[in-house]
């Protein structure tokens, strides 16, 4: 369908627009009559913050690496947190939130992604939510999330359970504060704003701005400072070429709370099974990347075939290795190998990349 089209009055989505485009006003307007009765208190910020992080990673953690990618498992308690507090980002059921995003990570950058940035960044951020889904999706979600009971009952009671947690629990954090008014305009109206376009850059500026170390067969872009507003989901291009990891930022220095959260609730034993890509493949994928870039630049990349090879054949090994770890009873020798033979590739890499660097481009 044509951009202009798309927007034309009888296909919006009313209660979408409506939603989007007005809240944005209602925080102006709620924050200056909060300010003007109550005065402006600074501590109300903490539980904004605290509602920013709960909600938010409710969708990172929950909708996007639990219920979208299967990354890792939880027990009940945990889902139930995020499918209460993830109702109060405002950002759909998980049902239909993640039955979209499988869609967007199958049909990236074409015709079927629902928030094809190839449309534009206002159509990836937000324009597609303002319009009325095409039939042919409508009602389709899928199976294994609509046979779950937890994430059924949510997408069945969705609008009491955003209102609740989006804007009841928040102007009852406020009364006990001493400004139920103050408690709707910030910890509520104004913090699901700021929420929804923390998400919503992932969609349009993370597959706009950004590095692509990993891949470069899609739009999606690295970006720390994304990370940094969206709890570590700006790590896009590691993602799409990695989606069933746990983690976005892979590195120890890399910031992801998501991650941090996963780890924690594992620890506290109400998450399990969490996936992890191995760090061979990780490697082998940033040379490929980086061998694509050089080629690019008319380097000649024949004086590092020796290394190269001695990365090929580390990286089967531990393939090998893996396999055997799968079938040992007493894996302890096994998994010595393994971070030996890891040692050998980590060092073959870095000379790798070190001395790609002083090539000599046509």
């Amino acid at each position: 369908m044509e951009g202009k089209k798309r927007f034309r009055l009888n296909n919006l989505d009313w209660v979408n627009t409506l939603f989007l485009t007005l809240t944005p006003l209602a925080t102006i307007v709620l924050v200056a009559a909060y300010v003007k009765k109550d005065g402006f208190d600074p501590l109300m910020l903490i539980p904004a913050v605290l509602m920013y992080f709960i909600s938010g990673m409710s969708i990172t953690a929950g909708y996007h690496r639990l219920f979208s990618h299967r990354s890792y498992q939880a027990n009940s308690f945990l889902k139930f947190i995020y499918l209460l507090f993830g109702a109060g980002a405002f950002q759909n059921s998980a049902l239909k939130w993640c039955t979209d995003h499988r869609r967007h990570h199958t049909h990236c950058d074409d015709e079927k992604d629902p928030y094809n940035i190839r449309e534009g960044f206002w159509w990836a951020h937000m324009g597609w939510v303002m319009v009325k889904e095409e039939e042919k999706y409508n009602g389709a979600y899928a199976k294994d999330l609509a046979s779950d009971k937890l994430v059924w009952l949510q997408h069945k009671y969705y609008l009491p359970l955003c209102v609740l947690s989006g804007f009841i629990i928040p102007t009852i954090i406020g009364y006990f504060m001493g400004s139920a008014l103050g408690g709707l305009a910030v910890i509520g109206v104004g913090r699901v704003v700021f929420v929804h376009h923390c998400t919503f850059f992932i969609n349009s500026w993370a597959h706009m701005w950004g590095t692509q170390p990993y891949t470069d067969t899609n739009t999606a872009k690295d970006n720390f400072v994304l990370a940094v507003f969206s709890y570590g989901e700006g790590y896009h291009n590691f993602h799409h070429y990695f989606q069933t990891d746990y983690r976005n930022g892979v590195r120890w220095y890399q910031y992801d709370p998501t991650k941090w959260l996963i780890n924690l609730s594992a620890k506290a034993g109400w998450a399990h099974s969490l996936k992890r890509t191995s760090e061979e493949e990780i490697l082998k994928a940033k040379l490929e990347m980086t061998e694509k870039n050089l080629a690019v630049k008319g380097a000649d990349l024949s004086a590092l075939d020796h290394v190269k090879q001695s990365i090929d054949e580390a990286i089967l090994n531990l393939q090998e290795l893996r396999r055997e770890l799968k079938k040992a009873s007493d894996t302890s020798e096994l998994e010595g190998r393994i971070k030996e033979e890891l040692k050998a590739l980590r060092a073959a890499f870095d000379t790798w990349s070190y001395n790609a660097t002083k090539l000599n481009f046509a």
